[in-house]
């Protein structure tokens, strides 16, 4: 049976192909093993593909066939033997007759069920060299002596095929699909067919019938649940094969509460049926820690196990787990989560308390969907104002702060202790802070934090005061709240932590990035110890080292640490935006296209209307502009302007990518004037990280500022300090190795040799965009200065660096394909290729239409070019 369908790629499998194909030329052969579905016979047909020089003779093993004798071959052992005739040499003949004049080489699929004849003709054409064997076996079946023994005795090499990494994955779903996959959904796929092909292909297959998996925006994406088609769970169905009652009952108990330990699963079903089940791949043993786990075999044998399952079966189910876990006292954690998920499921729950601490340990685990799920049942149990708190805390995140603030509002009658009223204040206050009602919050929290008398429940008042006053871009504010913070003591964990990922945010944001590392370091360290305490902790954390990864310039680990971020349930998060951070990383390493990708991968997944949204469509907007896409850029922009206008940290990111958009309008006046507009608002807000690359974008866009470049590279610092100084470490007001780059980039303007040295150093960095800028301004001034010979040697770097910046364009890109221009000309060309009529042009310019005329002849008499179109395309040639 074909493992793979002929419409999908061959790919992952090269270097496994180049060794069957020289086994089977230096007439060793080869046997393929590998588990059903895996690929096995795709492999086989490929190295047959193109061989020349032999007969090829096709058999197939199947249970049918494994009745009779030489079943297999019976399609080609057409006449009888001969008087006296050994049959093994009979069949022999008549298999070299088919071969004609080529040497014989004998292909077998599904070898493990052969008949014991075909095995023995198998090995005796392995054995006396009669021909050469390409044969596949299903890892773990019983197999005839005769096959076994071809690969114990070295008569064949043996090679086990794996499944696909998530990676080859991903290339076989582009090759079948025709088109790019959301990353998200290639690791979907991934890991619910853990690699299988032949599962890969029935899971698109319903994806697509159900459409689940559809293209949109020129990529595909699955939304909504898996779909199990009928021909699909008969493969799985086939696979699992017959099970007694006994067994049956081990694989539902596995698949309702996976993963579960082997003495609580022994101590409920049969251990022999356990052990049975377990030797027929069904369930796996994992270590996970210090416990030994039983998990099924594959992920989709559960959806095919669960769905042959009644309802009132499956209640049962899963009420005898539940009834065993708390048996055992629910020792850890964990278990107190799964046994009330369980009693949720099964219809019997008896205590809304457990309820509510069980909606916490999910908040904890960044699983608020569970989490809101067990805090509303705790309410209808009647929890009370504690399972209120929880779920103002989960809806806030899911992008329902309004939902939040409306159901603790009510809830607030019902605040009668101490406990209930603390509670209370902190959700309605971070909600409503996170609804943008920032007057109110700081109310609700002043009060609590005036008026609670237990220091634990004053401690987390602050905390979230702090908050607040981020979200309101009040960072000097929020870090005299975390000192009253940590004045309270005792405090707890939740407090103590949340303060401590607050506090990183706040150096990283400020930029004092090292300072956040620092603080952020060994938080990080103690995850295990805190992380069901404090669910806000972890995504803040996270987004502080993305900040403070930006802010002092090293876009590789950017990238790790906001692809690590992307690998958790991001939309759940309460800090969410991770693909934002990626492509500021790929932006900085001038890759602009994937920058795009990862914008367009978080906003499939981020809540509607939430200013991470708008976070992610600014950043997208900066990728658009950099590419050219203007129409695409500018909606995106004014989307990201609307989102992000709650908070003044996302707000920042629609100013930044104003600039560029107006820059790739061709009008660098007006992104002159944004660019200021967002170093105000970013001075204002004491986002100084932000500020740093503000003030570097006027350099970038040639405004002029290399005369007050002293002043940027902060108090007192001038000319002559180098880069060890420590005035020299402070650009815009932050210190850090970014920040002396930075400076030491402002002074360097008209110094050619001082530019290529800073380029240098952006290239090391990876930061391919500034390295290519800087030397087309080195190339500049050896221009001006009259040093051709040299100015052309550094065009030539520049536009090296250039293109490996794909598709992107800049001012300081534009004007090393335009060095014969003037300023006024390059403007007035750059805005013609975006399409603006010479009208259009004047007005903007506030010119007339007979000069902007003028300058655009002027330009196309200098370049060479005779109209609008020609000259966009030399703009974007780099």
């Amino acid at each position: 049976m074909s493992e793979q369908g002929s419409g999908w790629p061959f790919v992952g499998r090269g270097g496994s192909l180049r060794a069957v194909r020289d086994a089977l030329r230096s007439g060793t052969g080869m046997m393929i093993a590998g588990s059903a579905g895996v690929g096995k016979s795709r492999l086989a047909a490929q190295a047959l593909h193109g061989l020349r020089g032999y007969g090829v003779v096709r058999a197939q093993g199947t249970e049918t066939a494994s009745m009779i004798p030489f079943g297999a071959f019976a399609h080609v052992l057409t006449g009888p033997p001969r008087g006296g005739e050994n049959l093994l040499r009979w069949a022999a003949r008549l298999l070299r007759d088919q071969a004609g004049r080529g040497g014989l080489l004998v292909s077998v699929d599904d070898a493990h069920r052969l008949d014991p004849a075909s095995a023995a003709l198998v090995h005796y054409l392995a054995g006396s060299g009669e021909a050469r064997l390409l044969v596949t076996v299903r890892s773990g079946e019983p197999q005839p002596d005769p096959v076994t023994a071809l690969w114990k005795d070295e008569l064949l090499e043996r090679i086990e095929l794996t499944p696909l990494t998530p990676a080859e994955v991903g290339q076989v779903l582009a090759g079948a699909l025709g088109g790019e996959l959301a990353p998200a959904t290639v690791r979907r796929l991934a890991r619910v067919s853990e690699g299988n092909v032949l599962y890969l292909r029935e899971l698109v297959h319903a994806g697509r019938t159900s459409g689940c998996l559809t293209e949109q925006d020129g990529e595909w994406r699955w939304q909504g649940e898996l779909s199990m088609t009928p021909r699909l769970c008969e493969l799985v169905g086939d696979r699992i094969g017959h099970l007694d009652q006994d067994e049956r009952e081990v694989l539902e108990l596995v698949a309702f509460g996976e993963p579960l330990g082997l003495d609580l699963l022994a101590g409920l079903t049969s251990s022999g049926a356990v052990e049975r089940v377990e030797a027929r791949g069904l369930i796996a043993t994992v270590d996970e820690g210090r416990r030994e786990q039983l998990r099924l075999g594959h992920p989709l044998y559960g959806e095919v196990v669960r769905g042959d399952c009644g309802t009132l079966r499956a209640r049962r189910r899963l009420r005898t787990l539940a009834e065993a876990l708390e048996a055992t006292g629910l020792r850890r954690r964990e278990d107190e989560l799964r046994a009330a998920v369980w009693r949720l499921d099964s219809g019997s729950v008896t205590d809304p308390g457990m309820l509510t601490s069980a909606a916490r340990l999910a908040w904890g685990r960044q699983d608020p969907r569970l989490a809101e799920r067990l805090a509303r049942a705790a309410i209808e149990a009647g929890a009370g104002v504690a399972a209120v708190a929880v779920l103002g805390e989960v809806l806030m995140v899911l992008g329902e702060a309004g939902s939040a603030v409306t159901a603790l509002r009510r809830a607030a009658r019902d605040a009668v202790t101490e406990s209930e009223r603390a509670q209370h204040a902190h959700s309605l206050g971070v909600s409503l802070a996170w609804a943008g009602a920032d007057a109110e919050a700081c109310h609700v929290l002043d009060v609590a934090a005036a008026t609670l008398t237990d220091p634990r429940w004053r401690q987390e008042a602050h905390v979230y005061r702090a908050v607040a006053d981020c979200f309101a871009g009040r960072l000097s504010a929020a870090s005299r709240a975390l000192d009253l913070a940590r004045s309270c003591r005792p405090g707890t964990v939740r407090g103590r932590v949340h303060g401590v990922a607050l506090e990183a945010w706040i150096h990283a944001y400020a930029g004092r990035g090292e300072q956040a590392l620092v603080v952020a370091g060994p938080a990080m360290e103690t995850l295990d110890e805190w992380r069901d305490e404090a669910p806000h902790a972890l995504p803040t954390l996270l987004d502080a080292l993305c900040a403070a990864q930006t802010f002092t310039g090293r876009p590789a680990e950017l990238d790790r640490i906001a692809s690590g971020g992307m690998e958790l349930p991001a939309v759940e998060l309460s800090m969410t935006g991770f693909g934002a951070y990626r492509a500021m990383a790929a932006r900085l390493r001038g890759d602009a296209a994937e920058a795009l990708r990862h914008c367009r991968e978080d906003i499939g997944r981020l809540p509607a209307r939430e200013p991470y949204l708008g976070r992610c469509l600014a950043e997208q907007a900066h990728a658009l502009a950099l590419l050219g896409r203007l129409d695409e850029a500018e909606h995106s922009l004014a989307e990201a302007h609307r989102l992000t206008a709650r908070w003044a940290f996302t707000r920042q990111h629609a100013l930044h990518a104003a600039v560029w958009v107006a820059a790739a309008g061709g009008d660098v006046a007006e992104a002159v004037r944004r660019c200021h507009v967002a170093a105000e608002h970013a001075e204002r807000h004491e986002l100084y990280g932000h500020l740093l690359f503000t003030h570097h974008d006027l350099l970038r866009l040639g405004s002029g500022l290399a005369g007050s470049a002293g002043s940027l590279a902060g108090p007192g610092a001038g000319a002559a300090d180098g880069p060890a100084s420590p005035r020299a470490g402070r650009f815009g007001g932050v210190e850090g190795e970014l920040a002396v780059l930075f400076a030491r980039h402002a002074r360097a303007q008209g110094d050619p040799d001082a530019l290529r040295a800073v380029a240098g150093e952006f290239e090391r960095r990876g930061m391919l965009l500034y390295a290519a800028e800087a030397t087309a301004q080195e190339a500049a001034a050896y221009r001006e200065s009259g040093r051709g010979t040299l100015a052309r040697g550094a065009q030539t770097r520049a536009c090296a660096l250039a293109r490996r910046c794909t598709g992107v364009s800049t001012p300081a890109l534009v004007r090393l394909a335009t060095p014969e221009l003037t300023p006024r000309q390059r403007e007035i060309v750059q805005l013609a290729a975006t399409g603006l009529t010479n009208r259009q042009i004047a007005d903007r310019l506030t010119l007339s239409t007979r000069t902007a005329a003028n300058h655009l002849q002027a330009a196309y008499d200098k370049l060479g070019v005779n109209d609008r179109t020609e000259a966009g395309r030399l703009l974007t040639a780099l």
